[in-house]
């Protein structure tokens, strides 16, 4: 059985956007092991256009002695987009099209997970295809930048888990999709 689990860096007021730029400070050993688990998780990783073509220009290029850079490259990846025409980086595929119908039936064997990539997350949560929504709010006011939410579908979510990580003060927000919320 697969899943779709998104899981997202977000300040207090909401920004979601160049977390490199403040989020650092904030990583410790009980967030990574909770990033390294939700990773660990997915058997491919979910992304939208912007954070595909962001990886996609750092990943090949990056130092081979860093762990991560063969996780990210190696990675089986989909991208999501209407606007793309091709994806070059290793192991990579192009979702376009009936993006739903396509999320639908790979998430029905298939366990994903999606890094960052915040309007492919707000989308699918909207179309009902978020089986986890897992988000890491650091306690940190940012005063600019991109939100994950924006106007859009009221889409309720029943919290599953919260945990907070005594060293820095980040909260792990555990909740599960629409359909849970409801009952």
């Amino acid at each position: 059985m697969g899943f779709i689990k998104s899981s997202l860096f977000i300040s207090l007021d909401g920004v979601i956007e160049s977390p490199e730029t403040w989020h650092f400070p904030y990583f410790d050993d009980q967030m990574g092991a909770v990033v390294g688990g939700l990773m660990g998780e997915a058997e491919a990783t979910l992304l939208g256009r912007h954070t595909y073509e962001g990886f996609a220009s750092y990943w090949p290029n990056a130092d081979p002695a860093d762990p991560m850079t063969k996780v990210m490259n190696s990675a089986r990846k989909y991208v999501v987009s209407n606007t793309l025409t091709e994806a070059t980086w290793e192991n990579s595929s192009l979702i376009n099209g009936d993006a739903a119908a396509e999320l639908t039936r790979l998430k029905a064997d298939t366990r994903l997970g999606t890094t960052g990539s915040a309007a492919l997350v707000r989308w699918m949560l909207e179309q009902g295809l978020v089986d986890e929504l897992h988000l890491l709010v650091h306690p940190i006011v940012v005063g600019h930048g991109a939100k994950l939410f924006t106007e859009g579908q009221t889409v309720p979510l029943k919290l599953v888990s919260s945990t907070t990580f005594d060293a820095t003060g980040v909260v792990h927000l555990a909740y599960s999709g629409a359909d849970d919320a409801k009952s």
